[in-house]
């Protein structure tokens, strides 16, 4: 007997339950974006949320492939209009108003199934190259930057590179900032052929301090992190008018958190770098001024004016 799904309400309400419960910030990060997209915004937090929860709350990596199969196909219902579950109800309604499409959500699901195979292998060093690290931010972060574009209407191919650069770019200092705690959890994300080249293997990341070549490691990978940044920072000034506060603010962020590294002299072993409150605050400052003079841009111009860009 086929399971009742609940009422779209019920299901929103799930969503926002979900990710005010799991993501503190949640709340604040969600003022940053029209008021229109919040409830889209939980949908889609709660989906990846479950998703993480389904593969690292698994008590062996088979038994989390298999939930994120099943996960995985209640997505493709999600998108074939047959959602059961609170989240995919909740997502089916954001899909209908704003014309996402399946690939980034499977994209995710992807890189959590390639978590997977790497923990059941028990490979050291994941990734031989920094193409091939791309390659998974590609489908663990990248995805997210899409979304978020997509949800008001921007499509362009070349502003989704653009988000594409800033995604990775955070994906990547969040790797450098926890490259202690990965560890412990049996997972290293420096690319092999970097390590060679600097003389580091992962014997160095069970130490209580990082040496000189792997803080000499670590800086070449927060300059690779800031090219990154650099090469996606236009879509500040390119994206939707009243989204460009908070990527503006993700933006500012991952480069804080580089700044911390470099200040921390690239030792993350011996303590985890973290944006202080203060510069938290001024982020926080700096993105609510801009969503003030986006809102007063916008209200100021006539409907025909002003259309956010890639809908038709």
């Amino acid at each position: 007997m086929l399971a009742t799904p609940p009422s779209l309400q019920s299901a929103q309400a799930f969503c926002r339950e979900v990710a005010r419960s799991h993501y503190e910030n949640f709340t604040v990060a969600t003022q940053l974006v029209p008021a229109r997209l919040r409830q889209h915004l939980a949908n889609v937090y709660a989906f990846a949320r479950v998703s993480d929860d389904l593969a690292d709350e698994a008590k062996t990596p088979e038994s989390a492939q298999e939930s994120l199969t099943a996960w995985r196909q209640q997505l493709e219902e999600c998108f074939a209009g047959h959602a059961i579950h609170p989240v995919c109800v909740a997502l089916a309604e954001t899909v209908r108003q704003t014309g996402l499409t399946i690939d980034p959500f499977s994209d995710l699901l992807t890189a959590f199934e390639e978590d997977q195979r790497f923990d059941q292998q028990q490979v050291s060093a994941r990734y031989a190259t920094r193409l091939e690290l791309l390659d998974y931010c590609r489908r663990s972060a990248n995805p997210v930057g899409r979304i978020v574009l997509a949800l008001e209407g921007c499509r362009e191919p070349e502003l989704l590179l653009l988000s594409d650069s800033i995604c990775t770019g955070l994906q990547l200092v969040n790797f450098w900032q926890d490259i202690k705690r990965d560890r412990m959890a049996g997972r290293v994300y420096l690319p092999r052929d970097d390590m060679a080249k600097w003389g580091v293997d992962c014997r160095f990341l069970d130490a209580d301090a990082a040496t000189p070549p792997l803080r000499a490691l670590v800086q070449a990978e927060v300059t690779w992190a800031r090219e990154c940044f650099s090469a996606g920072a236009p879509l500040v000034h390119r994206a939707p008018r009243l989204l460009k506060p908070a990527i503006g603010m993700f933006l500012a962020g991952g480069r804080a958190v580089a700044d911390t590294i470099e200040r921390a002299n690239y030792d993350t072993l011996s303590r985890r770098p973290t944006v202080g409150r203060w510069t938290k605050l001024r982020l926080a400052a700096a993105a609510w001024w801009g969503i003030t003079a986006a809102r007063f841009a916008s209200e100021s111009e006539s409907p025909q004016a002003f259309q956010p860009q890639g809908r038709r």
